[in-house]
């Protein structure tokens, strides 16, 4: 203290010292010593200020205020003897109260020394004031340590009680009750839960939850996921698996993301996570809401611990209910398996008695007994199964009118008696519902009241009645009942079901009885009816093979005709090819009645029919038997030459047909004569019938080829051709694929002026392997496989879009329609169409119609060009002057153009052609200065046939005069 320079220092009297002395003696804890020390020092006046530092329980103290880390360095600076001190204040003076007592002094002191005697009483006050010092700090550790000790008594007492709770016969919410209680012995735990989570499952449960300020809190019974509570305090402590203490503030400061509160704020809160290998199986969390109250890092640690034997507790818990409940459950199948073991035992038993009297009941059906004893042979078996004592058997009689009761056993006296049904017993009311009914005195009471039935009949009403219907298929013939007049008499569905096995056998032996004396008497009565049935079948018979052959004849016939039918005539021909007489073969002949349609559509079709029943009389009177004339369908027509000569035999045959045929005919008013094409084919080789139908049908269209009413004989060379058609099938299929198909166009001229006003689009087929082909090629297979429609829409979409280009000029285009696009009522639909994706102005479109296409269906045509018309398309009549009606077309169809047929042109400039000139001259005339069509002549070669069609006045021309058919339009 030698730096008190005051020289006025007084120094404390003995009396003062002593009571200082006693009061520093009686101080009891660190902090009055430090106290005492202070107060001492201030009241030397030498001292301006004075502080007292001192450790304890590892923080740092104060007399006066809170020591701040400054405070803390410069203290613990002093007790290493001044190493890394901070430099002293103005005034200040640092020392130890003791050596070996953790407290420093410091001193601001004034400009005044002080004498030697105040520093001696000083030093010695002081020096008592570390004495003290040492000792309260020795207490206080001893304390602490024995503090410490009561601690872990007492976290050892919590573990070993939860250990017990866990193995203790306590259910689940017990448990959690008494882990409550534990933890609240360790700490604070007035508010208090436990939630468990599944880290496979991803979902949490709260097992137990306690809490003085959230009456609702969370369901302890549900489970739900873990991602529900997100953002909360228990979502955090779960995912982050470790513990977590402090305010709300304080929270989410350590977890770094602001939370979401659920239910009241604590004022302290403290969770840690149960773990196990490194994975949370959940947490046990307790809070404050009150202030002052709160949680330590202690409190943390020794929650973290009780977490871990929790968490075993309830494992061991959850197991141990686990295992008993499987124990519970095992248990009670095995009685199940023992109860339904047992129960099969005595099913058994019951089916065997069951069994056996079944078994005697059907040997009872056959048996030769007379009826008597078969009723009690069947009340003996029933016996044996139930109380039979009082026992009958009631049976419907043929008239559904009476009950008859056969057997009737009451009370040990049996008869047999009937009822009417309308007297409404229970047996009736069994016998009309159809299901068997079980009852007591107070049931037949309860029906009696509904009207359902009538009580007792006869005798006195019994206690108990059971009774089955007895059933034949679906029939009910029968009951069969039991009764009893004691009290003590009951029958169950046990009874009942015995009863229904036993009526179905006792109903199966009734209706096989029964149907045994049917049956004889049905036999004698068979005998007789056989007798009568045979006379009446030969008659039958008779009948029926005359019918068969008047049927066949009918099959095999064709009824317009009378002739025979395909069917017949294969038939003959299958048996004269299996004869093969080698030396005179047998000849077909094929005939086709020329346009036929036509008369049919002109006349009628009764017209038709007398046309087909004449033309069938001529070819019936061309030949003799065994020849054979049959009709095969419309206007198709077969002879079968048994035998000849030479192939010239048929040929004469087909020639002396052609000329019957062609004699005039008078049907419908109109003279007519017929004509008809004939396919001839020879069996040579042949062994099927329809080879020689097919040979005979090619033939046949060979000779409508060469210019109908003619015939042809087959040979090698047609089998050859036909299957040459078969592969250009095959081409124009793959032709159609490739767009091979493709227009040529030929130029339309003014004949004044030589200037072209539009072009003909004509089909060609651009064959990769032969070129360019016309349509006198492949045509007509194309329109027998059915492809010409198709082949005709690739050529009118290529045409179009050619004459859409600017470099085609502005004139029309014309496209030849055939009838097979007209029969589709959509025609023009598709064609506006097809205009539209090409770009080519419908007014610049002229379609081509032959006559063949108007004759079909006019009504149709007249639509479908009034309907193009309108949209800008126009129609143009094609080769006109060779059909029979074609003048009456023009004034009756929306024409706007016609084509005079090149055949006219051609006789132009020859030696005869003066018809042909008047023919053409009435043609303008009618079409272009009557009605104001255009006239366009095709086929112009030569410049002669030009002049003179100049001449009559024809303004339109096209022909190889003017240009050929060429790929691109005239002029490009």
């Amino acid at each position: 203290m030698n730096s008190y320079r005051e020289p006025h220092a007084t120094i404390p009297s003995e009396a003062d010292q002593l009571v200082w002395l006693g009061r520093l003696i009686g101080a009891s804890t660190t902090q009055a010593v430090a106290e005492l020390v202070v107060e001492l020092l201030r009241a030397c006046p030498a001292c301006r200020d004075a502080r007292v530092l001192w450790l304890e329980r590892g923080e740092c103290r104060a007399t006066s205020g809170k020591p701040d880390v400054r405070d803390t360095a410069r203290m613990l600076a002093v007790l290493n003897d001044g190493h890394g001190a901070p430099p002293l204040a103005d005034g200040e003076l640092r020392m130890r109260l003791a050596p070996d007592v953790p407290a420093v002094l410091f001193v601001l002191h004034r400009d005044a020394a002080a004498g030697p005697s105040v520093r001696t009483v000083l030093e010695r006050c002081l020096a008592l004031a570390g004495q003290q010092l040492r000792q309260l700090l020795a207490l206080a550790e001893l304390h602490d340590s024995h503090h410490q000790l009561e601690r872990s008594e007492n976290l050892l007492r919590a573990l070993f009680s939860i250990a017990d709770l866990a193995g203790a016969d306590l259910d689940m919410p017990e448990l959690l009750r008494g882990i409550h209680s534990i933890v609240g012995t360790l700490m604070y735990a007035e508010n208090f839960f436990i939630v468990r989570h599944d880290p496979e499952g991803g979902t949490t449960r709260f097992l137990y939850y306690a809490d003085t300020e959230d009456a609702e809190g969370p369901d302890i019974v549900r489970e739900d996921s873990l991602e529900a509570m997100r953002g909360s305090l228990t979502w955090h402590l779960l995912t982050l698996g470790r513990p977590l203490m402090g305010s709300t503030e304080q929270l989410a400061a350590q977890i770094g993301v602001p939370l979401n509160v659920i239910g009241p704020d604590s004022v302290d809160w403290l969770g840690v996570p149960m773990l196990r290998e490194g994975r949370v199986h959940g947490a046990l969390v307790v809070q404050s809401y009150r202030q002052g109250i709160g949680y330590s890092d202690e409190d943390r640690a020794v929650l973290g611990f009780v977490a871990e034997h929790v968490l075993t507790a309830l494992e061991r818990k959850q197991t141990k209910d686990e295992l008993e409940d499987r124990v519970l459950q095992r248990t009670r199948e095995l009685a199940a398996a023992n109860r339904e073991l047992q129960e099969e035992v005595l099913e058994r038993q019951r089916a065997g008695r069951l069994q056996s009297v079944l078994f005697r009941l059907a040997e009872l059906g056959t048996a030769d007994l007379d009826e008597e004893a078969f009723y009690r042979c069947v009340h003996a078996e029933v016996g044996s199964l139930l109380d039979a004592s009082n026992f009958y058997i009631a049976l419907l009689d043929e008239e559904e009118q009476q009950l008859h009761f056969p057997y009737y056993m009451d009370a040990g006296v049996q008869s047999a008696f009937s009822l009417s049904l309308g007297q409404r017993s229970i047996t009736v009311y069994v016998l009309r519902t159809g299901k068997p009914w079980l009852g007591s005195r107070h049931e037949l009471d309860a029906l009696a009241k509904e009207g359902k039935i009538v009580r007792r009949v006869i005798g006195v009403p019994p206690a108990c009645w059971l009774g089955v219907p007895l059933r034949a298929g679906d029939t009910v013939i029968g009951v069969v009942a039991v009764q009893g007049y004691d009290d003590e008499v009951r029958f169950g569905a046990a009874d009942q079901e015995l009863l229904s096995f036993a009526a179905l056998q006792i109903a199966n032996s009734i209706h096989r009885r029964r149907a045994a004396a049917a049956l004889l008497q049905a036999n004698l009565q068979l005998e007789h009816r056989v007798e009568a049935r045979t006379r009446e079948l030969r008659e039958q018979i008779a009948e029926r093979e005359q019918m068969q052959r008047q049927l066949r004849h009918e099959v095999m016939h064709d009824p317009l005709t009378g002739l025979p039918n395909r069917g017949f005539l294969r038939e003959r021909l299958g048996e004269r090819l299996a004869r093969r007489s080698s030396d005179k073969p047998c000849a077909l002949l094929y005939l086709d009645v020329d346009r036929f349609k036509v008369i049919n559509d002109s006349l009628g079709h009764l017209a038709g029919d007398a046309f087909l029943q004449a033309v069938a009389n001529r070819l019936r009177a061309c030949v003799r038997v065994p020849d054979v004339v049959a009709r095969l369908s419309g206007d198709e027509f077969a002879i079968l030459l048994d035998a000849v000569v030479e192939p010239a035999v048929a040929e004469r045959m087909a020639h002396g047909v052609l000329l019957a045929l062609r004699q005039p005919l008078s049907i419908g008013g109109r003279e007519l004569e017929p004509s008809a094409s004939v396919g001839i084919a020879i069996a040579a080789q042949h062994e099927r019938a329809d080879a020689l139908l097919r040979d005979a049908d090619i033939a046949l269209y060979r000779a409508k080829q060469l210019g109908r009413g003619r015939y042809a004989l087959f040979d090698e060379t047609m089998e050859r051709n036909a299957v040459d058609e078969l592969a250009l099938e095959v081409e124009l299929r793959h032709a159609l694929q490739h767009g091979e198909f493709v227009p040529y166009f030929q130029p339309i001229f003014r004949l004044d002026n030589g200037e072209v006003v539009g072009h003909e689009a004509l089909l060609r087929w651009n064959h990769p392997r032969r070129g360019v082909l016309p349509p006198g090629d492949f045509v007509r297979v194309a329109r027998d496989c059915g492809q010409l429609e198709a082949i005709d829409w690739q050529l009118y979409g290529k045409a179009c879009e050619r004459m859409a280009q600017p470099d085609a000029g502005d004139g029309f285009v014309t496209i030849n329609v055939s009838p097979l696009h007209l029969r589709h009522a959509g025609f023009d639909r598709q064609l506006l169409q097809l205009l539209a994706s090409s770009g080519l102005p419908p007014e610049r479109l002229l379609i081509e119609l032959t006559e063949d296409a108007l004759l079909e269906d006019p009504v149709l045509v007249r639509a479908t060009l009034e309907r193009l018309r309108a949209a800008g398309v126009q129609a143009a009549l094609d080769d006109f002057g060779t059909g029979y009606s074609s003048l009456g077309y023009l004034h009756s169809l929306p024409l706007s153009k016609l084509k005079i047929d090149q055949m006219f042109v051609r006789e132009l400039d020859t030696a005869g052609g003066a018809g042909a000139n008047t023919v053409v001259s009435a043609i303008l005339t009618l079409a272009a200065r009557a009605l104001g069509i255009d006239v366009i002549a095709e086929g112009i070669e030569t410049e002669a046939q030009r002049d003179a069609l100049r001449a009559m006045g024809c303004e339109f021309g096209q022909g190889f005069l003017f240009g050929r058919p060429q790929p691109q339009p005239h002029g490009v």
